[in-house]
């Protein structure tokens, strides 16, 4: 399996919903941080849980943030939250969601504060 990530900038990428077997491949391949943007069960009792993707996460040794947001609607409050995130996580980072775009779109909007 490889990464369907998207490269916004060097130090950050986005991808649709991650398996939890995905975060040592993130590791492989250089990532240091993962920010998980999808709420819990959004896309129902299959989609894996933020406890999973960050057990994952920390056995492959990334660090791990979950700033779940609605796909339609991110506040002010979520976008700074990003921004703190990206300011703050090691880099360089994968963030991902259900298809990569609201992560993207979270990022277009931090970029702008």
């Amino acid at each position: 399996m490889s990464l369907p990530i998207q490269a916004l900038t060097p130090e950050l990428c986005v991808a649709p919903q991650l398996a939890p077997q995905a975060m040592q491949e993130a590791a492989d391949a250089g990532f240091k941080s993962v920010i998980n943007n999808r709420p819990d069960f959004e896309g129902g009792p299959d989609q894996p849980t933020s406890a999973d993707m960050a057990q994952a996460a920390a056995a492959a040794g990334l660090a791990y943030q979950h700033l779940p947001v609605q796909g339609g609607y991110q506040s002010p409050e979520e976008i700074e939250a990003f921004r703190a995130l990206l300011d703050s996580l090691p880099k360089p980072i994968l963030a991902f969601c259900r298809s990569g775009a609201r992560s993207s779109r979270l990022f277009a909007a931090a970029s702008a504060l």
